[in-house]
Order: structure tokens, then sequence, then C-alpha cells
């Protein structure tokens, strides 16, 4: 799922505020994955466009199939993709940043809590 947020923060900034973890970068985007149990893992990447970060998010089902290969059972739509993208846009475009319990709320989320 594709989403903008309005912020000027920096991208890897952002990511740690969201309890995401930075992989790597690729082509101006920034890779990264909530850690928790395994999988199924929720995955993010984020590019800056203006005063705006492009967000590209999906729940991988399982690790890639074949050794040297980035395919992957992915889901693009659906509940939990809804769901953590109103988590990820409500820290960002709330009235304040969280910090203290808050923040320590929003990074022990894991893809078994929204089931």
């Amino acid at each position: 799922m594709q989403f903008i947020v309005k912020t000027s923060e920096n991208i890897r900034g952002v990511g740690r505020m969201l309890g995401y973890v930075f992989l790597g970068e690729r082509d101006g985007e920034a890779n990264f994955t909530r850690p928790g149990r395994g999988y199924p893992r929720f995955h993010l990447y984020a590019r800056k466009r203006h005063n705006e970060l492009v967000f590209n998010l999906h729940l991988d089902q399982k690790k890639p199939s074949y050794a040297g290969t980035e395919a992957h059972s992915g889901e693009y739509n659906g509940e939990l993709i809804e769901r953590e993208t109103a988590r990820i846009k409500s820290i960002l475009t709330g009235p304040k940043t969280p910090s203290g319990d808050e923040l320590e709320k929003y990074h022990s989320l894991d893809v078994s809590d929204y089931e």
C-alpha cells in the first residue's frame, strides 16, 4: 500500500520513530522492517519527495523461497496493512510526537497484536 505523509523529518529518523529497523538504501529508497518474531513482518520502503515522504508498505508472509532472490509472498492490501498505515500516519501527523510510555507502546506492537 502506498501512502504519502508531509514531513521535513529525516527518513532514517522517521523509521526509528515508527519502530522500524533500517536495512539499507537503493535508488534513493530506504528499506525498513518491523522487528518482531520472524514472519509475517511489516516491510516498509520510504523515499523523500520535496517536503513529504512516500511510503510503500506490505506484509512479508515468509522469507524469499530461493537464495539470491527478493521474491516472496507479500500482502499489499487488507486489514493488517490498513491498521499499520493508520498507526504510522497517526504518529507522523498527530498533534505531538509520541514519547516515553506512548512511544514504547507503539514500538512494542507486533503483527500478532493486530490479529
